[in-house]
């Protein structure tokens, strides 16, 4: 039986991840938890699960709770976090924390050694070069979670990186795939949050309908499959029926495709490498809609172009923009300010910070909370 700790179990990812282990109790045995703020949700998995060790990272919930679960062991705060991944018995961490909060959690278990299974974007994109470093240690794993990169993974088979030309990302383009671009101004926050075929958290869930997702998906593909710039490719696919391609040296390609569900990626994550048998519904073709693809348009989502050249450029300015795209959503889910106004917001970030290359551990983190915090203390003066 495979050990798991779950980082961010209350959250999207982290409770399809419990439906996995719900479905496979002979297989996984989750044996950590966390969660920042919905302790309560978190006691009551724990309690289902029999989970021995739980974290709650908002410290601030320290001295809130009163009536703490006698049978386990709850600790408080991101540093207890880090020094639990130290030393935790277990074979792989799923790390689900929504994000740049999940980015040392990321540092700490490869660093140790462990199987990461990453469902948290911002690790890559904003410490790809940090993590790379750490991942020469023979074994640890980096397995993706994301649908996109899972669905490269197991078209990849046995094949080497060398026989790949390039990789192909497909995106459902958001809810305002045909909303005609006059309208743009007008959108409201309800509107953005119904995505037409993902069921997600809010933050994923508008960067789907800005597509920064997919120019975090473009910077992760990158550092996952060490494929330059210029052999990531992304479509827009509307059915989210194929979540990637691969095509190779020889001019062959092979699709991943199923109904839009996480837990067979999460599944894949947990089993790797490895396709063990599963009661998650399974794809008919005869029941398929017709599949379409389209070319993503600057003038409909001029973040994820934005996006893919801060990749290109590395250094700081991918943790610049993912602050400023943190705090914008942050401004958004708050109603301060207009869906159109987050595009300004990240890109008067970028264009104004000094780029660093190669920056360190402390300088990344240093640098997300000063974008943030300037971003919610200075909107009114950027929009």
């Amino acid at each position: 039986m495979k050990k798991i700790a779950v980082l961010g179990i209350t959250g999207s990812i982290g409770l399809s991840t419990v439906e996995v282990v719900r479905k496979h109790p002979d297989e996984f045995k989750i044996v950590l938890a966390t969660s920042n703020n919905n302790y309560q949700k978190l006691f009551a998995l724990a309690a289902e699960l029999n989970i021995p060790e739980v974290v709650i990272t908002n410290q601030d919930l320290q001295n809130r709770i009163s009536d703490l679960p006698a049978n386990m062991e709850v600790s408080f705060g991101e540093d207890k976090l880090q020094d639990i991944l130290e030393t935790t018995d277990c074979d792989i961490v799923l790390n689900a924390i929504s994000g740049s909060a999940g980015l040392r959690s990321s540092l700490t278990v490869v660093s140790r050694g462990l199987d990461l299974a990453l469902a948290n974007k911002e690790s890559l994109v904003m410490a790809g070069h940090l993590i790379a470093d750490k991942l020469h240690n023979p074994t640890a794993r980096l397995i993706p979670v994301d649908s996109e990169h899972s669905a490269i993974l197991q078209a990849l088979g046995c094949s080497t990186l060398e026989e790949v030309n390039s990789i192909i990302l497909t995106a459902s383009g958001g809810p305002f795939r045909e909303l005609p671009l006059e309208e743009y101004k007008n959108i409201t926050l309800e509107e953005t949050l119904k995505h037409p075929t993902w069921n997600m958290g809010p933050k994923v869930t508008i960067d789907s309908a800005t597509m920064m997702n997919k120019g975090l998906e473009v910077i992760e593909a990158h550092w996952l499959f060490k494929k330059p710039y210029s052999q990531i490719k992304t479509v827009i696919h509307p059915q989210s029926i194929i979540h990637s391609f691969v095509e190779f040296a020889d001019g062959s390609i092979i699709a991943q495709m199923s109904f839009p569900n996480m837990q067979i990626p999460i599944l894949f994550a947990l089993s790797y490498p490895h396709h063990i048998e599963s009661s998650i519904p399974k794809t008919n073709l005869l029941d398929l809609p017709s599949l379409t693809f389209d070319k993503i348009k600057k003038e409909r989502y001029p973040l994820f172009f934005l996006a893919c050249e801060v990749g290109k450029t590395g250094g700081i300015l991918p943790t610049v923009m993912n602050a400023a795209n943190e705090a914008a959503i942050d401004l958004f889910l708050n109603k301060k300010i207009k869906f159109t106004d987050i595009y300004r917001i990240i890109e008067k970030s970028v264009q104004n910070f000094t780029n660093i290359q190669n920056p360190c551990m402390e300088e990344i983190i240093a640098t997300n909370k000063e974008i943030y915090k300037k971003n919610i203390q200075n909107f009114k003066k950027i929009i």
